[in-house]
């Protein structure tokens, strides 16, 4: 299925139907601009808690708050027409209990618009993505390395191997029991998340996965290369917007201080001066 398909927004149920089909094309946004750009090509745009450390500086998603996640979708439900709109619920947003995660999600879906909220976590959020999908909050769910979690894990380290792979295969098949409509695996082996994929009734998204998965994301500003010192093993980078903007900025620099910019072409001459009768010299 292709966002350009049809006429309407992609819902959570077609995203869902998508499992085995055409894989899914995903990207972040956290901007209007960015996300008209995506739109025409992306099944699926995700508001991600990613922003705090692209847009604002974080070392981590740790900080990221509710403001900063409704303050971005409310930007990027601007920008979209065709996409399915997820938002990241952030970190201690949800964990409390079930009804701490509807309160919050509830009030992201109402302010901004989107379709679906996003929750990381596998066994220990069955409650919550129950509680939430019966009342009306479709649920993404994210496996494996989940960035929120990771002071528990020490760094940002590849889960699920050896005898570790059972758990994520656990926490896959959990949150799909409890009602989300499809999940993340970041950063598994490949053999494991192609597995999951064959086993588990909704879409798998693949971030440092495998290609068998349903569908694919990765965040928009690494793959566009606009941060040359970030570089993960699971990135393709299809431009290097970053070096294009440092020559160009550079450039900018060097015509100011050298006063060729502006040029006669960039400037406002003086009004003419008006004649009788109205008429303009």
């Amino acid at each position: 299925m292709s966002a350009t398909a049809g006429s309407k927004a992609l819902t959570p149920p077609d995203v869902a139907a998508c499992k085995g089909e055409k894989p899914l094309v995903c990207l972040t946004a956290y901007t209007t601009p960015v996300a008209r750009l995506v739109d025409p090509h992306c099944d699926v745009v995700l508001v991600g808690d990613s922003v705090g450390m692209v847009l604002h500086g974080l070392q981590s998603t740790i900080g990221v708050t509710l403001d900063m996640m409704m303050l971005h979708g409310k930007a990027v439900r601007r920008g979209l027409e065709h996409a399915l709109m997820v938002v990241d619920m952030p970190f201690g947003s949800y964990e409390e209990s079930p009804e701490q995660a509807f309160r919050n999600a509830a009030r992201v879906m109402a302010e901004t618009g989107c379709a679906a909220v996003k929750l990381e976590g596998g066994e220990a959020m069955v409650s919550t993505i129950r509680f939430l999908a019966a009342r009306g909050v479709p649920v993404m769910a994210h496996v494996g390395l989940t960035p929120q979690a990771v002071n528990a894990f020490g760094g940002y380290k590849v889960q699920g191997r050896g005898e570790d792979a059972q758990r994520i295969r656990h926490d896959a098949f959990a949150v799909a029991e409890a009602g989300a409509f499809a999940v993340v695996l970041e950063k598994v082996p490949e053999a494991l998340a192609r597995r999951i994929t064959e086993e588990i009734a909704i879409p798998t998204i693949g971030i440092g996965a495998s290609p068998a998965c349903d569908g694919q994301i990765l965040v928009v500003d690494d793959m566009l290369g606009l941060f040359g010192d970030f570089r993960p093993k699971f990135v393709k980078r299809y431009a290097e917007l970053g070096e294009t903007a440092s020559e160009a900025i550079a450039s900018y620099a060097r015509e100011v201080r050298e006063r060729r910019f502006p040029a006669a072409e960039h400037v406002f001459a003086d009004a003419p001066e008006t004649v009788k009768g109205g008429e303009t010299a």
